[in-house]
């Protein structure tokens, strides 16, 4: 008697990726209003964020409670060169106009109107901003809930400067009333769902992306830092770089995950990147499991979901509630939801009964 086995990991990670495919791509456009898949793609956009919280948390042990730093980075570089886009050439924002001091665009806002620099600007602003950071943390061997503090730290700093510059960035309201998209009309369904695909395949790929590094030696490198730092400075590798990667990598994603949601949503605004929208990327990590990439995507779907839902109803109750998710899901079941499936495996092994190798040993 053989017991069934599971299949190879090579063929489920392909599989988990075609079937990701077809439920996004295929079924979700299908089943759901335009209404709701424009909330999908809100979704997925947080989805894009956990997956690098899921690479620099879950793997290298990096508490990032700043993530919205880099996800507003990316959510204001693209809102700015769609603004331009907008107002047309030669005129200035609308917002600036009524805000504004001068009649001149100011010398930092020039670049955005080439669209290269500025979807450019979306992935690289980010990761050289965590690239100076990280470097400035962990040369100086910060981590643990130091790191947590000084990231959600910045996440503040970043919020409050962005609503004191309200001739410059639009203040607390933030860049709105975005209509345009590289020459699409935003009010358009077709064009509304054409942003859907086009967020739905980034998060794919970037999946794809940090599987690899997960599987590489890398990510074996990556986890051998999280788990015994002095072993490997012994051993002849830096973790300061070991880390550095990993951080870079995920604020990139979140900068990514920032301007695709300024075109699904039409907004970016200090509320959207603060240190509450950081804490709620990494519950989202947590919940769904932040050593899984697949259970940080879908936990982060979860619980934004769950937000838009019941916030409606119980809008004083939610954030004690996301509070509680976050206790409950780090104290008592620190690898999320995503952990289950494994725990209940092993269980039925524990308890399964031991088939003898060979059957004359049972009527022995």
């Amino acid at each position: 008697m053989t017991l069934p086995t599971r299949p190879p990991s090579r063929l489920r990670a392909p599989g988990g990726f075609a079937l990701g495919a077809v439920l996004l791509f295929a079924v979700a456009p299908l089943v759901l209003s335009d209404f709701r898949l424009g909330l999908l793609a809100k979704y997925l956009c947080m989805a894009i964020v956990a997956v690098g919280i899921a690479l620099a948390w879950g793997r290298g042990g990096l508490l990032t409670l700043g993530q919205g730093v880099f996800f507003g980075l990316g959510g204001y570089a693209m809102a700015m060169h769609l603004k331009l886009a907008d107002a047309g050439p030669g005129n200035l924002p609308d917002f600036m106009l009524l805000y504004g001091t001068s009649d001149e665009l100011p010398w930092w806002w020039r670049p955005f109107e080439n669209p290269v620099f500025a979807l450019a600007a979306t992935v690289l602003l980010p990761m050289g901003v965590a690239a100076l950071l990280g470097t400035l943390i962990f040369r100086r061997r910060v981590k643990g809930a130091y790191f947590a503090i000084l990231s959600q730290a910045l996440a503040a700093a970043f919020a409050i400067w962005l609503i004191g510059q309200q001739a410059t960035t639009g203040g607390t309201n933030g860049l709105t009333d975005i209509q345009g998209f590289f020459g699409y009309q935003l009010s358009d369904p077709v064009n509304q769902r054409m942003v859907y695909f086009v967020i739905a395949g980034a998060l794919l790929l970037l999946m794809a992306l940090a599987r690899q590094l997960v599987q590489s030696r890398y990510g074996e490198l990556l986890v051998a830092v999280r788990d015994s730092e002095e072993r490997v400075r012994f051993l002849g590798y830096d973790p300061a770089n070991v880390k550095l990667v990993a951080y870079v990598v995920a604020a990139g994603m979140a900068g990514l995950a920032g301007a695709l949601f300024v075109p699904a949503v039409g907004i970016i605004s200090p509320a959207l990147i603060g240190i509450v929208p950081s804490i709620e990327f990494v519950i989202g990590a947590a919940v769904g499991g932040r050593a899984s990439l697949v259970g940080a995507a879908l936990g982060a779907i979860a619980v934004v979901w769950a937000k838009t839902l019941l916030s409606e109803e119980f809008p004083a109750a939610w954030t004690y509630l996301q509070g509680l998710l976050f206790v409950v899901a780090v104290a008592f079941l620190p690898g999320g939801l995503a952990s289950l499936a494994g725990m209940v495996r092993r269980r039925r092994e524990r308890t399964a009964p031991t088939v003898p190798a060979n059957p004359k040993e049972a009527t022995a």
